[in-house]
This record gives C-alpha cells, structure tokens and sequence, in this order.
C-alpha cells in the first residue's frame, strides 16, 4: 500500500452510464480500482472509494468525448483532471498486453499508464466561453447536415416532378417558384409535391435558424479577440471548430506538431533510394475539415492560396498533389495567426496563465526539460497556456 500522501493517478475509461477506473502510484504499483455508475449515487460512491488517496490526479480518455461529462463534474467539485488521447491509451494497451483486445480494466490499466508515464498532458479547464461556443458550433453544424439532408431529398423529388430536376445549387425560395409550376394529376404526384412542400417550409426554418446561429457565433467570436476570420475562407463556423478543438495552440511546439495533429502533415513512406510520401487520414477530422473548406473557397477566387496552387501544378505536381501542399500552407498561416492572438491576448487580456506549467507526468516522477519549438520523438510537453478573452 503506498503512503496516503504520495501522488496517484486515478486512470478512468468513461462511458455514459458507467466508469471503470484503476489507482496506479508512481511506480506503476496498482493501487486498487473498480466499476462505478454515472448517476448521483455512483458519482458519490466513487469520490468516497477514491478519498482514501488524499493527493491525486484524475486521467480521463477523451476528455472532449465522451469522457467530458464525468471530467466537468469532478472539475466542478475541485478535482484536477488532465486529458488522455484515445491514441496515447490505445498505444499503452498494446504495449502492455502485447495485444489490442479491449476490456473496461484494460482500457483503464492503459489510461492510468500513460497518466503515470507521460509529461505534458493537456489539463482540463472548465472554459465557460469555450463550452458555449462548442454548443453552438456543434448546433450549427447539424443544422448545415440537415440543409444537405433536406436539399438532397428535394432534388430527388423534384427530378420525379420535372423532366430533368432542377438545377444544383437550389435555394428554398426557387424550389418553391418551381413546384408553383407543377400540378402532378396522379395520386403518387400528388403525393410528391405535397413532400416537396413540406421539405421546402423545413428548408426555410432551417435558413433562419442557420442565420440566427451564424450571427450568435460572430458575436462570441468577437469577444475572444480572434482573427481567425480574417483570413479568407474561414468563416464563423470555422473559427469557431478551431477554437474549441485546438483550446491552446500554445500546446503545439511548432507548426509541423499542428500540421501532424490536423492531419495536413504527409505520412514519410519512403524506402531505400525511393523517397515519396502518403495522405495521412490520422489527425483531426473536424480541423482537417475547416482547412479543407478554406482551401476550397481559396480555389475558387483570385487568392494567394489559389497562385500557390497553381505553381505547385506548374511543377508537375496532379490536383490532388497541390491540393494537400495548400491544405499544409494553411495550416501554417492558421497556426501562426493563432499564435500570434494568443500572444496578444496575454500581453493585453487578463494576467496570469491557464493550466500547469509544469514539464512533468501527472504523477510528477518524470520531469522533463525540451526548448520550445525543438522537435522531440514522443508527445509534446506542456507550453504556457494563455486563456481566451472571457466574456465579461
């Protein structure tokens, strides 16, 4: 049994209505665990279990997933919590079993691991700002799923109503100019337009409600002071995803650590004296997404980006090829505009500093010292973290 004031790690593979969790010491030593429920009584149940380990550090999978919910409430009742990546516990996992077959214990096991093992864990804040952006951003990008959903399903209606459908980029207020101009006699065509109807009515709150979201995103996007907006091809939407999926680009030592996590970074798949490289599908989705966008908006007007494009298809490289050089290049323009907000919002913002500024694991036994910028082998190390703006 460890000494009661000797830091642990408390590893947690959440779920929505049960958590797994394993007490590990410093010197990986399992200290205990168990299964707990996420409701009142269980919540309770694990902090009286957890108790009798008085000087202790939380590590959650996916603390921006489906970890979130439990890792909010121990933040709320004054508990530090750091985020462990899926990839990080999924590599530990491994490791430690020489297979990857997952259980809840071994999923925990691996969480504890990389939270006794690792330096520069990324510590969960509860960012008030941050948390309402997310929800709006996140509502603003189901109601974009349901547009396509719903112009997807009129196209097809409207091609069973008129010889050759409509055109592509159809708007609600010309889909209802073209079903005035149809009176289906056939019960099924009735049918159909009477559908058509209803999805057109559905596309115009969808409208309003887009326009709404956008205008309530701009508003918030001002009060953090970023200028992410600025840059062409990235509209609220965009800023926004990146604000709430980066929190702190202080975390990244460089851009290439940026360009890798986004995805942007090519995979090195050379060989002997062929040297080439690959797409790399790893990397955040959500972000790659947003550069993705950018990139196309740059395609399509007289921009830097669309120049860059071309004198990368100049040096004979296919579309597909320039279009991930210029997905890379903005990566690094978004990278350095965050940056440099970040730097002025701690120069003019409020003082002080987010989060631990500590190079060391969760349990403090391995601290680690690397320059900022330096490229290092295994996970970044934690970088001083300076907060958004808050809302006043």
């Amino acid at each position: 049994m460890t000494n009661s004031g000797e830091r642990v790690v408390i590893g947690m593979d959440p779920h929505k209505r049960s958590v797994t969790i394993e007490v590990m010491a410093a010197d990986e030593q399992v200290l205990g665990g168990g299964r707990f429920g996420t409701d009142a009584a269980g919540f309770k149940a694990m902090l009286d279990y957890a108790s009798r380990w008085p000087n202790r550090v939380w590590a959650i999978e996916g603390c921006n997933g489906i970890g979130r919910h439990v890792a909010m409430r121990l933040l709320a009742e004054g508990h530090e919590v750091v985020d462990v990546p899926p990839k990080l516990s999924a590599r530990a996992r491994v490791f430690a079993t020489g297979q990857g077959r997952k259980t809840d214990a071994t999923d925990a096991h691996s969480v504890a691991l990389v939270g006794t093992r690792m330096a520069g864990l990324r510590p969960v804040v509860n960012d008030e700002q941050l948390a309402v952006l997310r929800l709006l951003v996140d509502r603003r990008r189901s109601l974009g799923d349901d547009h396509t959903r719903m112009i997807s399903q009129l196209h097809q209606l409207l091609l069973e109503l008129i010889p050759g459908g409509a055109k592509k980029d159809l708007s609600a207020a010309q889909a209802k100019a073209l079903l005035a101009t149809v009176r289906p006699r056939d019960t099924a065509g009735k049918a159909r337009r009477r559908v058509a109807a209803e999805l057109i009515a559905d596309l115009e709150r969808v409208y309003a409600r887009k326009k709404a979201a956008d205008k309530e995103l701009k508003e918030l996007l001002a009060e953090t002071g970023t200028s992410l907006m600025n840059l062409h091809g990235i509209g609220p939407s965009g800023a926004a995803r990146l604000l709430v999926e980066v929190s702190e680009i202080t975390r990244f030592p460089n851009r290439d650590h940026f360009a890798s996590w986004n995805g942007t970074a090519p995979i090195d798949a050379s060989s002997g004296d062929n040297v080439r490289h690959r797409l790399s599908r790893a990397g955040n989705r959500q972000i790659n997404r947003v550069l993705h966008i950018m990139a196309t908006v740059q395609l399509r007007n007289d921009t830097e980006g669309r120049a860059y494009f071309d004198r990368r298809k100049a040096e004979g490289k296919t579309s597909m090829e320039a279009m991930r050089a210029l997905k890379r290049r903005l990566s690094n323009i978004v990278y350095k505009t965050m940056l440099d907000d970040a730097v002025r919002a701690k120069a003019t913002g409020p003082g002080g500093q987010r989060g631990s500024d500590s190079d060391s694991s969760a349990t403090g036994s391995q601290p680690q010292h690397r320059l900022f910028g330096q490229a290092t082998p295994g996970p970044v190390t934690t970088q001083p973290r300076t907060p958004l703006p808050r809302v006043s």
